[in-house]
């Protein structure tokens, strides 16, 4: 074998285990430390009135932590603990009750352990009967006469835009366009970038609203399995801002702007149309104009997908538009936002734990016509819901409060174990279900 094709032999050996590396760092992510915890049903579920328990495993470099001992609080979803206690590990593992509860919801124990002196901390959710969750917020009489009012206002501003060429995200399968879409009379406008398939032919267009923030469109090659596979790709921005931006400058609008005292999700929060949501709803509109409008669309099929503020955004738009043929949505926020209300977990951005002043006629009344749970409510398309039980940013029974108001064909992926993320597995999965469900 000659030195040339032994230094590429190498060379590629090498890449294959760094790739591995980067692949194979999961859950504990570079902990020495491994939570395990084991529900005594398997789907972590259960019918009111049922006792549950969980078995705690904890291991460090993979060997059993004898003798630790372990703090438990135990409370709803996204409240105040009613129980506590702790247990010694033998041989590494004991037996918490959870206990039980008589209103459908989630019952969640909250850990913590210290391991040679580093304290460590993890927790678990588990359901009872929460296939019957019901929300608090209810709908407006005016609900739809508000929003139609509001789309025709927008239809009378023409579809306007600039598209201009990004080569650093083209590949030689697809191509990039940067995308400044007019929304009003005021100037008003968003970004994004539309992602086609090279070849020319007609295409199912996707729209993929962002999560919560202001930030620039995070990774735009991330999903280009999208525009490889036979589909025009959307991925916007909702506040104006030019994502070309460096990350210095969106930190400091951010910093500006963005405050938990006067962040966009409050801004204007007494008025159904003042509101700073307005805008962005309608704004996911017009994106479907736009993606309508394009010669390549292929005159059927158009989906909605996106994550947390972007997995409510897509389901807002699927009831928004009777456009809209399939929703993908993971963990949707601004779901069942006043739920605190009726005592138990609310939906992102939790304004009853995280805001002050919030608890007032004008801004409740406000929060219904915002609210995920009452666009469920008007979807038709085939929709696609994915969450997980440990999420604290987007909890699980806001997300089965959505699920379980779609009156629409619907199918879930439930992953208890998740946090407020998805694998790249599951995401994959998405596109995989939105390619059989196809017009």
């Amino acid at each position: 074998m000659n030195r040339t094709l032994k230094k590429l032999l190498l060379s590629v050996w090498i890449l294959s285990i760094t790739s591995l590396w980067a692949v194979a760092e999961n859950y504990p992510y570079r902990s020495d430390v491994l939570w395990v915890t084991v529900p005594n049903h398997a789907d972590w579920l259960y019918k009111t009135g049922e006792q549950a328990t969980v078995e705690v495993q904890m291991y460090k470099y993979g060997i059993p932590v004898d003798k630790a001992l372990v703090t438990y609080e135990i409370g709803g979803d996204m409240m105040p603990a009613d129980a506590q206690g702790n247990v010694t590990l033998k041989n590494g593992k004991a037996v918490i009750p959870i206990g039980t509860m008589k209103q459908p919801g989630f019952r969640d124990c909250r850990l913590k352990a210290t391991v040679d002196g580093k304290t460590y901390a993890h927790h678990v959710k588990v359901g009872f009967s929460p296939e019957k969750l019901q929300p608090y917020t209810s709908l407006p009489a005016d609900f739809n006469q508000f929003w139609e009012k509001a789309k025709t206002e927008q239809a009378a501003f023409p579809l306007s835009y600039t598209k201009e060429h990004v080569a650093k995200y083209s590949t030689d399968k697809i191509d990039c366009y940067l995308i400044k879409l007019q929304l009003n009379r005021r100037g008003q406008s968003i970004y994004g970038y539309l992602f086609y398939p090279k070849g020319g032919g007609k295409y199912p267009v996707v729209l993929c609203p962002p999560g919560a923030g202001i930030k620039t469109i995070k990774e735009p090659l991330r999903h280009k399995y999208y525009a490889e596979q036979g589909f025009i790709r959307f991925e916007i921005e909702i506040h104006g801002l030019n994502p070309e931006m460096s990350d210095e400058e969106f930190k400091e609008i951010s910093t500006a702007f963005n405050g938990g005292e006067n962040g966009y999700l409050t801004n204007g929060l007494d008025s159904r149309d003042n509101y700073y949501m307005k805008r962005v709803y309608l704004a996911c509109v017009r994106s479907i104009d736009l993606l309508t409008s394009l010669p390549e669309w292929d005159g059927q099929n158009v989906i909605v997908q996106g994550g947390s503020q972007g997995g409510a955004l897509a389901l807002i738009t699927a009831g928004l538009d009777q456009r809209v043929t399939a929703c993908v949505a993971n963990h949707p926020a601004l779901s069942d936002m006043a739920g605190y209300k009726a005592g138990r977990a609310g939906g992102y951005p939790h304004f009853f734990r995280n805001s002050v002043d919030m608890d007032s006629p004008a801004k409740l009344k406000t929060m219904a016509y915002y609210d995920v749970v009452n666009f469920a409510k008007q979807i038709q398309a085939d929709t696609f819901i994915t969450w997980g039980f440990n999420d604290d940013v987007c909890p699980p029974t806001t997300s089965y409060i959505v699920y379980n108001a779609l009156n629409c064909p619907k199918e879930a992926l439930i992953t208890p174990i998740n946090e407020h993320w998805t694998s790249s597995d599951t995401e994959y999965g998405h596109l995989l279900w939105i390619k059989k469900h196809l017009k």
